[in-house]
């Protein structure tokens, strides 16, 4: 479809659209699918405690309608090196994920298809932009915040549409702020188009995946999705008005960013592995409370608009107010990380929980 001559507005509203309309059509067909060759999560009473099988896969139907929507209306400005580097190690980590769900892989196994994907992606020009001229500590950072922000929505996803809606609204605050600084500043539309293609694609899948969800992302779409975010909140451009700019993406994904480092200090505490899976998440903290399933997830939906708040501030605010918004955002984490860690976690019973087992229940 030749997208040359349409407008940036109208470009990113049929990309959105059409990626919303494919999940919608394919995600169905997804679950049939998935029910017949029996591709389910299975509730165990200790981790995973929905109640009844529900089928993996969803990752497949973010990935499709992203992917197919990106080939309908990619233009000249978005086929570029760096949007190959990212669909081919998109492609990566989803394909390590599917065969995750299927198989079960061993976390170092993981991680070193997470790391291939990170140095192709490296190789195409997607990288840290805070770091130039020095390259070795520049494609140690790229890697190491690629697979840490795939593995951080992996881990977060652990409630109904908990992971889809944080990157919903990471993705279209994501396309707000490149979209801005590509209007302003003539910047390439890659991470707009991209961005806003995924959100369509998120926010068609959210209909089947909030709760009770019919269908999960699996390690096939969490680590699809925290590929996709990493790799692009790379490549937005963040400091044109403010030098410190550059941590944007730190306040824009620090919901799972925030759990991961939750999960990891409370597992080292107590002795268990971090890779093994175990009731510490925050949500789940909340959810012992009393607190159902969607109200615990539109609360965490309302802290990440507030982050994407503060992003856009950081990004177009005076520089002046840039301070006040980086303390009231350390002021926030850490009155969070002291409050919810007073909370207690659900109780497992039973057997230990087997290695690297995370799911949506």
């Amino acid at each position: 479809m030749t997208t040359e001559l349409l407008t940036d507005p109208v470009w990113y509203a049929l990309a959105f659209l059409a990626a919303y309309g494919l999940v919608v059509y394919v995600t169905p067909l997804t679950i049939r699918v998935a029910k017949t060759f029996k591709i389910q999560d299975t509730p165990d009473g200790r981790l995973k405690k929905h109640t009844e099988p529900t089928p993996y896969l969803g990752g497949l139907a973010v990935a499709a309608s992203f992917m197919l929507a990106f080939g309908l209306f990619s233009a000249t400005a978005t086929t570029t090196y760096q949007a190959t580097g990212i669909l081919v190690g998109g492609l990566m980590v989803l394909l390590l994920g599917l065969y995750d769900d299927l198989t079960n892989l061993s976390p170092s196994v993981k991680f070193m298809g997470q790391l291939l994907a990170a140095v192709v992606l490296y190789k195409a020009g997607v990288k840290v932009g805070f770091m130039q001229g020095h390259a070795w500590a520049e494609m140690l950072v790229t890697v190491l915040w690629v697979t840490g922000i795939s593995n951080a929505f992996n881990i977060i996803d652990v409630m109904d549409g908990l992971a889809t809606g944080t990157a919903l609204i990471a993705a279209l605050f994501l396309f707000l702020i490149s979209a801005s600084t590509s209007y302003l500043d003539h910047e390439p539309r890659l991470v707009p188009f991209m961005s806003i293609t995924l959100a369509g694609s998120l926010l068609g899948y959210l209909r089947f995946n909030r709760h009770p969800a019919r269908i999960f992302l699996g390690d096939t779409g969490s680590l699809f999705i925290g590929f996709l975010l990493g790799s692009l909140s790379m490549v937005a451009t963040y400091t044109k008005s403010n030098p410190l700019g550059y941590v944007t993406p730190l306040v824009l994904l620090a919901i799972p960013i925030f759990d991961t480092a939750f999960v990891a200090v409370h597992r080292a505490r107590k002795g268990i592995p971090f890779f093994r899976g175990s009731p510490d998440h925050f949500a789940l903290r909340l959810s012992n409370t009393g607190m159902t399933v969607p109200t615990v997830v539109r609360r965490t939906h309302a802290v990440a608009v507030i982050l994407g708040i503060l992003s856009f501030g950081l990004v177009f605010g005076e520089p002046a107010a840039v301070p006040w918004i980086l303390g009231a955002f350390a002021t926030g984490i850490t009155a969070a990380a002291l409050f919810l860690s007073k909370l207690p976690p659900p109780v497992r019973r039973g057997r230990p929980p087997e290695p690297a087992v995370e799911g949506e229940s």
